[in-house]
């Protein structure tokens, strides 16, 4: 016969029996019986805070959480990086469409840095009719350097960056041979 663990109840009701009760065993037996069933429940309830945390809470809750949050899990296998993109989500959503989340996203997924060129731009003038900044017509070039281009999914970074610019700007990824360093 196989056992099953059943974590105790922090507060076990046979202690709490009033002294009338204390001495009957079927009371005894019955109270043991209602703690084996809220005792998982209550500890749930008491850690219920490390449920939510992306650190903490148990692998088979994590993508859940990932779902509620809208974290790109899509093609990330491991464990930690997983957790680091739950945990992550509300920063990347806030970063959305910038070269800086973009760049995020890139490095999560992939686990390098790309190199980014685009054309938008900001700039304060003291006087109106200044010039505007940055190119005419808008565009986004994503670099990678990985030591395998070959080893790369390249449409699954197109998708990632398809995702991650802003929906108006055509795009354009290479994915290239690392540098050596001396060039």
């Amino acid at each position: 016969m196989m056992s099953t663990f059943h974590p105790a109840s922090p507060h076990p009701l046979r202690d709490q029996l009033p002294g009338v009760y204390a001495e009957d065993t079927f009371a005894g037996v019955f109270a043991d019986g209602l703690d084996t069933m809220q005792g998982p429940v209550l500890t749930v309830l008491d850690c219920l805070d490390a449920y939510f945390r992306a650190g903490l809470a148990p692998v088979d809750f994590l993508d859940w959480i990932g779902e509620w949050v809208g974290a790109e899990l899509q093609g990330l296998t491991s464990e930690p990086v997983r957790r680091e993109a739950v945990g992550a989500a509300m920063v990347m959503h806030r970063r959305r469409g910038t070269a800086q989340g973009l760049a995020a996203a890139v490095r999560l997924a992939f686990g390098v840095t790309p190199e980014i060129t685009e054309s938008g731009g900001a700039t304060w003038s003291p006087r109106p009719r200044g010039a505007f900044p940055g190119e005419p017509v808008p565009f986004l070039r994503v670099v990678v350097r990985v030591p395998d281009p070959a080893a790369l999914d390249v449409r699954r970074l197109e998708s990632l960056v398809g995702a991650a610019r802003p929906v108006h700007v055509p795009f354009t990824v290479e994915v290239l041979k690392e540098r050596s360093d001396n060039r």
